[in-house]
Parts: C-alpha cells; sequence; structure tokens
C-alpha cells in the first residue's frame, strides 16, 4: 500500500501512528502530515543552475538539513524528536533539485506556520504540505512512477522532463522516496488544479509517459487521493517574504529573519566554492 510504503521510509526511527488516531482526552485527530521543500531558490537567491550539479545541489541541502532546520524546528518549540526528515529528489517547474521531506504529527495550523517558517528561511516560493491519509475522500489525485531501482537526482529528472513533454502539467513537480515518484495535481482554494488539466487527464497521461519511457524500467503502479496544499510567498511583489510573515506573526518572523540572513550568506560562500 502507497500510504505504508511512504511512512516506512520516512519512519528511519520513528513509528508514526494512523493519522486517525485520537489522543486521550478528546483532542482533536493531529494527522501525519508531509512537508516537501527545497533550500535552494535559484531566482530569488541569484544562482545559474547549469553551473551547480545535483551532486553540489545535494551537499548544500544536506548542510541545511543539518544546520538551519534544527534551529527553525526550535525556533517554533516544535517536538524534533518526533520529526524525521530524508533527503530525496524533488521537482518544481522542470528543476530538480536535492529536496527535503519531513514528517510528524501536527494539527494543521501549527502546520502551515511550520510551513511558512521553512520557506521564509529557504526563501522557496512555496512549501507542499500533504495528508496521504485523509479522514475524507481527498483533494488532490496522485499516481505514482515505480522503478526497478532506487531513484538517483539524474535519473528522476529524466523522467520528470520526460513526463513533462508528454504534458506539461506533469511539469509542475514531484516526490520521490526510494524507487518511487509522486506525481499530485494539487488544488487551489476553489478546487481548481494549479496544474490546469483535470485528475482524469492528469493520470491518464502520467501512465503515457511510464509506457513511453526508455530510459529505465518504470511502470505507472498506483493512484491515489490525498488532502495537499501550498503554503506560498510571491517573491516578486512580497521580496521580504510578507505573504510568509503574516502566517508567522512579527515576534517568530524577527527571530527567522537572522537565521536567513546567516543562510543567505552561507549559501552564498557554498555556491562560490562550487
Amino acid at each position: 500500500m502507497t500510504m505504508q510504503r511512504i511512512f516506512k521510509c520516512l519512519a528511519v526511527s520513528l513509528v508514526f501512528l494512523s493519522a486517525a488516531a485520537s489522543f486521550a482526552g478528546g483532542e482533536e485527530p493531529r494527522p501525519s502530515l508531509l512537508f516537501s521543500y527545497e533550500v535552494l531558490n535559484f531566482d530569488v537567491h541569484k544562482i545559474d543552475p547549469a553551473k551547480l550539479s545535483y551532486e553540489k545541489r545535494a551537499v548544500l541541502t544536506e548542510a541545511a538539513l543539518k544546520d538551519e532546520l534544527p534551529e527553525i524546528v526550535a525556533a517554533l518549540k516544535l517536538p524534533a524528536d518526533k520529526i524525521a526528515t530524508l533527503m530525496m529528489p524533488g521537482g518544481y517547474k522542470l528543476e530538480t533539485n536535492a529536496s527535503l521531506q519531513s514528517s510528524f504529527e501536527i494539527d494543521d495550523k501549527t502546520a502551515d506556520v511550520f510551513a511558512a517558517a521553512l520557506g521564509y528561511t529557504f526563501r522557496q516560493w512555496s512549501v507542499l504540505v500533504t495528508d496521504f491519509a485523509p479522514l475524507g475522500p481527498g483533494d488532490t489525485a496522485y499516481g505514482v512512477i515505480t522503478f526497478d531501482h532506487a531513484l538517483s537526482g539524474p535519473e528522476a529528472d529524466a523522467f520528470f522532463k520526460h513526463a513533462a513533454a508528454i504534458n506539461p502539467a506533469l511539469g509542475s513537480g514531484f516526490t520521490a522516496f526510494d524507487e518511487e515518484m509522486f506525481f499530485l495535481n494539487v488544488t487551489d482554494a476553489q478546487g481548481k488544479p494549479h496544474s490546469g488539466v483535470d485528475d482524469k487527464t492528469f493520470l491518464a497521461d502520467l501512465s503515457r509517459a511510464a509506457q513511453s519511457y526508455t530510459g529505465s524500467k518504470v511502470q505507472m503502479t498506483g493512484t491515489g487521493r490525498a488532502d495537499a496544499r501550498f503554503i506560498e510567498n510571491d517573491w516578486q511583489s512580497s521580496p521580504e517574504g510578507e505573504d510568509y510573515a503574516k502566517r508567522l506573526g512579527e515576534a517568530l518572523a524577527q527571530k527567522l529573519k537572522g537565521l536567513r540572513a546567516g543562510y543567505d550568506a552561507k549559501l552564498k560562500e557554498g555556491v562560490a566554492k562550487n
């Protein structure tokens, strides 16, 4: 089952409870949510992607995982020992990067603040928050592409670009775990897919992409529905991350602003070395 596979990957050091499990004392269920994000923004950080290989991007991402992510978690006073984070290939608008996937049990309101903190610190256009075991029918359709071996970044990128050639809607993004790539047809607040195509077309063309791909042995192994949403900031109209700051509140935004400045400087130095 897809959901079991996701949490098998994420639970390297943790055991996650069901998304429908309730806490003692009658509190509302706190689902295990997945946060998908990157730590590089080629536009805002002014990085030429052609000059930074996937391997070098992975080195920079791993450094942020070890250094800045714990500071973000501490600033929000979240339980660090309850959060599992993996570095995997991830895609956004036809660009494949080393991405981070964090998962833990959290209420939706706090989840949005955590996502905003990640996006604010790492200057991301958006952070994807996904519940792969929704209590309801799920607002987002997804398809799973499975390779016969664990994916490398370049392999994921090759299929990503092939899928986008079949239908540009498939070039919006993907999330990878081990040998699997997840393509989600995320919707906006009005229920309209960001991709611009309906679920049926999205999944049918993803299947076509798998069937026509010749780079490696792949197949479309499943589909499903999740609850997914983007927490976003438009860095053109809000160059200081104001959209995220509204969710964070003034005190937390100021605290993270210092962390962001330090990260910007470290990233600039790291890119220059490469």
